[in-house]
This record gives structure tokens, sequence and C-alpha cells, in this order.
């Protein structure tokens, strides 16, 4: 069993106001993983007191950006060295299979990369010439931090979540106080490891496990200059309404319900190897899955026999074993959440193809969910757009192409999506009529060069990339008389 009775706080283990600490259990089988301390209000005020004399009276924010981009490198080699360690870790706590957070580690460093890669391509300063020819000045436009950063991060991918805020607003030359969730103690501690030996200077990052009351707490501290969230799209809006009271600068990652648009010509096949870890990666417990699976009726009864026999070939159980697809739900809570969601679809009407409510033989002592489809679903269900989170697959029938977009543009979210078919240009034309943040074609991977962020109630700003890297920047104009 770990035991961590310090919080990291401007770059040192400090003793927590509250001594007591959190058991941490196996969703697994709740056995005790390890106990680690809390972040009350007074930590938060600590944190936050370190960061603001950083940014204000500190080096980092002036530091070069290029020596900036070598301790995020040097970070990044660190992590890479121990990823194994970090995917175990990930897993034990969450439920994550292995396959899932050893796939991740990789990912990891191509977030890196490309925020670094932006980095380096930056015009930190640069001189605009005037429109007019006949103007008497030049404007100087600088990119400079925004100041002190909260960045508030969820349990279920914890690594990729932390790196996507701290790795730009860093490079940017920000300080930040990280607040992870209880259930991420351990493993965000680990990262705390990390930073602290890439050698950041005093002050500049602090990491706070906490509960959602010491949250709101930091995200409304009069020293934050802006919120990074990821969350549900209900807490987004509290810390938007928050950010908006105090004009603070604000990016949302929230929620999603996800589209896959499979097309007539699509190869059933490459469609359901590409829906197993597109549609119930993660156990299902991620924002960009595509669960909402909508599937022309010339095909409609080939495509739910495929879903069937591809969900019931995936081994649920210990996330440990090499073999193992989908794990337990995070908390005991969540199980109960996806199983009462499972149970309000075969009240609305869905057609219960595979799955149900019970729980898998064997496995009653953890939080384990039965992976479950749904065919006849109309997307006016709750079950066709809530935000389940676990392993529930819905089915909608569509007529042609244009009711097709209709059905996945019908939703509050817009955060992903998917669009499958034999021609290349046709998936491409109906994925620039989706009104979703980001699009796969085909079960190609998400680039991380690109914007990631959600329209609608999914999200405001965007990550990674260059346009990630700026949402940490202000622009100021200097203009001079020649």
């Amino acid at each position: 069993m770990i035991v961590r009775d310090k919080l990291y706080i401007g770059g040192s283990w400090v003793t927590p106001g509250d001594p007591d600490l959190l058991e941490i259990r196996s969703p697994h089988d709740q056995s005790v993983l390890g106990r680690v301390a809390q972040a009350g209000n007074a930590d938060v005020d600590a944190a936050v007191a370190a960061a603001r004399k950083a940014f204000d009276h500190g080096p980092w924010p002036h530091t070069d950006p290029k020596e900036r981009q070598e301790v995020i490198r040097r970070l990044n080699a660190l992590r890479e060295a121990r990823a194994d360690e970090v995917a175990a870790a990930i897993s034990a706590e969450n439920g994550s299979a292995g396959w899932f957070t050893k796939a991740g580690q990789p990912f990891l460093t191509l977030q890196v990369n490309a925020y670094l890669k932006a980095a380096e391509e930056l015009g930190w300063e640069e001189t605009v010439e005037p429109s007019d020819p006949s103007a008497p000045y030049d404007t100087i436009v600088r990119r400079e931090p925004i100041g002190v950063v909260a960045a508030v991060i969820p349990w279920n991918s914890p690594f990729s979540a932390a790196t996507a805020k701290l790795t730009p607003a860093l490079l940017a030359g920000n300080t930040v106080v990280l607040k992870v969730s209880p259930e991420n103690s351990l493993s965000m501690m680990l990262l705390a490891d990390l930073y602290h030996e890439a050698g950041l200077p005093e002050g500049v990052l602090s990491i706070l496990p906490a509960d959602r009351e010491t949250s709101e707490y930091l995200v409304s501290h009069p020293d934050i200059d802006k919120i990074a969230f990821t969350g549900s799209t209900r807490a987004g809006r509290r810390i938007a309404s928050i950010a908006g009271e105090h004009l603070k600068r604000v990016s949302l990652e929230l929620g999603g319900k996800s589209a896959a648009v499979i097309l007539e010509d699509a190869d059933l096949p490459a469609v359901m190897q590409g829906l197993r870890s597109g549609s119930l990666g993660n156990n299902g417990e991620a924002c960009i899955l595509q669960t909402r699976i909508l599937a022309p009726r010339s095909r409609y009864d080939e495509i739910v026999a495929a879903l069937k026999e591809m969900v019931e070939s995936l081994k649920v159980g210990d996330p440990a074993e090499p073999d193992t697809f989908i794990g337990p739900m995070i908390r005991r809570d969540q199980q109960q959440r996806v199983i009462d969601y499972i149970k309000l679809g075969i009240e609305e009407g869905a057609r219960l193809v595979t799955g149900g409510p019970e729980v898998p033989k064997g496995l009653e002592k953890g939080n384990y969910v039965t992976p479950t489809v749904f065919a006849d679903v109309d997307n006016r269900m709750r079950i066709a757009q809530e935000e389940i989170f676990g392993p529930v697959l819905v089915v909608i029938p569509y007529d042609d192409e244009d009711d097709a977009v209709r059905i996945a543009n019908d939703s509050e979210y817009g955060l992903s999506g998917g669009v499958w078919s034999a021609s290349a240009e046709r998936a491409l034309t109906v994925a620039c009529r989706l009104r979703t943040g980001t699009v796969t074609l085909n079960g190609s991977p998400i680039s991380f060069d690109g914007p990631f962020g959600g329209y609608k109630g999914s999200g405001v700003g965007r990550e990674y990339g260059r346009v990630g890297l700026t949402e940490y920047i202000e622009h100021k104009s200097i203009t001079r008389r020649h």
C-alpha cells in the first residue's frame, strides 16, 4: 500500500492543513491501493500565493521560450522512461484496461511534441508593418503569459487531461495550480514527482487532489487569471458563470454524445474494428467516444448483428490482465449511474440487443457493468441524448444522408464524431456538415496538431497544437513612430 501524506505546493512537498488521508480503493475488488493527502481551502490559498509570487516576481514568465521548452522536453523524457509505471498506476486507480493505458503513453508524447512544435514556430514577438504604407509607425506584437492558471481535470484520463493543460500553460510562461480528482491521487502524485524532477522554478506548479467544493474555491479565487477545465457540461456552466463574474479567461472541454455515421458503402469489418476503441475505449468513460451509432435502414439489421458480435467478443474483467478489454467503472456511484441508464433504455422502449443491467457473473466485488447495445432507438430518447459515460451503445436508423446529418446534429453536444465510407470524398463531405469540433474518417486517430474542442454544449476554446497554445497567451500591441 502506498502512503503519500504531503501535498505538492509550489515545487515543495508540504504537510496539508488536514492531516486525514483519503483511502484509495481498487474499482476491481475494493482492495486498498493507498492513502493520500487531500487539499482544503488553506492549501489552495498557499498554492495560489506561491503561483502569484512566482508569476509576479519570479523568472519563469520572463524565461526565454526555448528554455521553457527544454523543461517540457525533460519532463516528456522522464515520463517516457516510466511509461509502464504510469500506465499501471492509472489502471489500478481508474479500472482502465491495461491495453488502453499502455496504448495511451505514446499518445502523450505526441500530444506534448505537438505543443512543443507550436511553441518553437510561434513568433513570441514580431513587428507588423502598417496596412497604410504612408503611416509613420509600426506595431510590435508580443505574446505574453496570462498569469496564474487554475487547471481542473476529471478522473477518466488524468495524465492526458493534465498534460493537455500544463504543457501549453507552462510553455507560455504561466504559473499553474492543477486540481485533480481524489480518485487519481496516487497517479497524480507520480506526475508531481516527474515535474519536480524536470526542474521547474519555485512556485510555478502545484498539484492538489481535492473535492468539488475545494475546486470551486480555487476557480473563484481572486488571484486566478485563467481557468482551464475539463469535465461535465453542467459543471462547465457553473465555472463559466464564475469566470464571467470575475472576467477571468476561461477554456472549457466538456461532455459529448458523439455520433458514428456509417454510410451504406462502409466496410463493416473495418467499422467494427474501429468502433471497438472508438466507442468503447477506456470502459466507455470518455467524452469523445462515438456512442450513437447511426446506421442506414438498408443495412440496419446487418450492422446491429455485427455490433452484437463485436461487443460480446470483448472480455470484461480485471484491468491488469492482458486480454481484458473493458474493466470496471471507477466508482460504485458511476456503476449505478450506468446501470440506471440501461434500465431507462428498456423503459423507453429500446430493444436490448446484448448486455443489460445485471453485473457480469464473478465480478460482483468490482464496479462492473455488462457492455450493452440498444437497437431501434429514437434519437429523442434520453439514452440517445444524455452522456452515459459507460459501455452503452445505441443504434439509430436513418433514411438517407441528409437524415443522418440531421440526427447527428440533433444533440446539445458537439465534441466529436466519425464517418465511415468506402469513398474518402463522400466521408469528407458528410464530415463537413457535422456540427462538431472533431471528426475522424474511417477510424483515423485524432491529431494533436489540430485544435480539439467542442461546439454547443461541449465547450468553449480549444486544446492541442498552436490553437491550444494560444489559449494561454495574451496579445500585446506596442505602437511606435518611425
